[in-house]
């Protein structure tokens, strides 16, 4: 059998033995104190605030930098990221995603939605968001995350099925994306989730795969039909103004005749009403020269003339003169 084992007890320079138990323990209530003291220091990011809870009961709100907490699960320093632009995509997921909540678990059940004439359109979007109230995004609801994607697919299901496939898929998106934005502010308010959101964007709309050929011969009629208007709302634009300057210059014509035609005949009644005057005054004189003027404009009008004498019975041989040149020479 083996000799026992001797156990050298250390010992002072003067001869007496040195207690090593106190020693370790005091060493090791050393190393716990330092751990205690720097596991407590947690840094929180520039672009989020600490909620601190003890025992689990909201102690308060720290902002960025390095704050201390009671180890050993006395206290707690959740970080919320306040400053940070947060997104939820439905239909798709972007690749290096750090906000677990952003992430769509089911992308084909998330995209399918009814519209109001009961197709199917497969509708990929993205809401944007930021949070507000720290304290309310943890301790109003029990997943904060969840719950704002849950009322952003009830929001915009219920937005999509009041209106038709045609709208969804062609005109109607950006009022979708409008409606859709103001529904779930009002649910996030109602909820309390302390999240505020910033855009409701529509990133792709298309008909199922089945139906995807009906839907391309729908759209390039519906492409035709829009040339077709417009090429007949061009015509309209260039004949119709072409027929109302045209009916403008005949109307000023017209005005322009008429007026001309009311001046003459005041004009005429005018030199009527003078000459009668100056009749009522000498009527002989007056009717020889109306006759003498008279004749003097239609006499050159004719290209013969004979000139009969009553008295002698024969004809008076006419020399040919200018009436005009006659009257000039006087």
């Amino acid at each position: 059998m083996p000799p026992p084992t001797k156990y050298i007890t250390p010992m002072s320079p003067d001869g007496r033995p040195i207690a090593v138990v106190p020693w370790i323990v005091r060493g090791a209530v050393a190393i716990l104190a330092i751990w205690f003291f720097f596991s407590g220091f947690s840094q929180v990011p520039a672009d989020s605030v600490g909620v601190l809870t003890r025992f689990g009961k909201y102690i308060g709100t720290v902002q960025p930098g390095l704050r201390f907490k009671f180890p050993l699960g006395i206290d707690q320093l959740d970080v919320v990221p306040v400053r940070r632009q947060l997104k939820l995509e439905f239909g798709g997921n972007t690749s290096g995603a750090t906000n677990p909540d952003q992430i769509s678990v089911k992308p084909e059940v998330e995209m399918s939605m009814v519209t109001g004439d009961l197709n199917i359109a497969l509708v990929k979007w993205v809401v944007q968001y930021r949070i507000d109230d720290a304290k309310s995004y943890l301790f109003t609801v029990r997943e904060p995350g969840s719950t704002a994607r849950d009322a952003a697919e009830s929001a915009i299901r219920e937005v999509v099925g009041d209106r038709t496939v045609d709208e969804v898929l062609t005109v109607g998106r950006q009022e979708i994306e409008s409606e859709t934005l103001l529904r779930l502010k009002a649910l996030c308010v109602r909820y309390g989730l302390g999240i505020s959101i910033t855009q409701v964007q529509l990133l792709d709309v298309h008909p199922p795969q089945q139906v995807q050929p009906s839907f391309n011969e729908v759209n390039q009629a519906q492409q035709e039909r829009e040339q077709a208007i417009n090429v007949a709302n061009g015509e309209y634009n260039k004949a119709v103004p072409r027929a109302k300057g045209l009916a403008e210059q005949r109307i000023t014509e017209a005005q322009g005749y008429a007026l001309r035609r009311v001046n003459e005949a005041r004009g005429d009644a005018d030199k009527f009403t003078a000459q009668f005057t100056e009749y009522m005054k000498a009527p002989e004189v007056t009717r020889q020269r109306v006759y003498l003027e008279t004749m003097s404009e239609v006499l050159p009008m004719l290209s013969r003339k004979i000139i009969m004498d009553e008295r002698t019975g024969q004809i008076v041989p006419l020399l040919p003169m200018d009436l005009s040149k006659v009257g000039g020479a006087k």
